[in-house]
C-alpha cells in the first residue's frame, strides 16, 4: 500500500498563494465591463446547488470542461441584457 505524503499547513498556505498569484496575473478582461474597469474587477463566486432541466446540462456539458462557467457566461449575459432593458 501506497504511503500518503504529509502535507504541512504551511505547505498548504503557499500553495494557495500560488494560485491567488497566478489566477491573480491573468491579463483576460472578461467582455461584458468596460475597458476602464479592466484591471480592477474580480467577481466573488458563490457555491450554489441548481437544478437544471437534464438536456440543458448535456447541452453544455457536451462541450467540454468549463461547462459550469459557459452556464454563468450565459446567465451574465441575460442579466446585462435585461439590465440594460429595463434603464432605457
Amino acid at each position: 500500500m501506497k504511503q500518503r505524503k504529509r502535507v504541512t499547513k504551511r505547505a498548504r498556505a503557499s500553495r494557495k498563494v500560488t494560485k491567488i498569484e497566478a489566477s491573480a496575473g491573468s491579463k483576460r478582461r472578461p467582455q461584458y465591463l468596460p475597458e476602464e474597469w479592466a484591471g480592477m474587477y474580480r467577481p466573488v463566486k458563490k457555491p450554489v446547488t441548481l437544478r437544471l432541466d437534464a438536456d440543458v446540462l448535456a447541452w453544455f456539458q457536451r462541450a467540454g470542461r468549463g461547462y459550469q462557467t459557459r452556464i454563468n457566461w450565459t446567465l451574465r449575459k441575460v442579466m446585462v441584457q435585461e439590465r440594460r432593458k429595463t434603464r432605457k
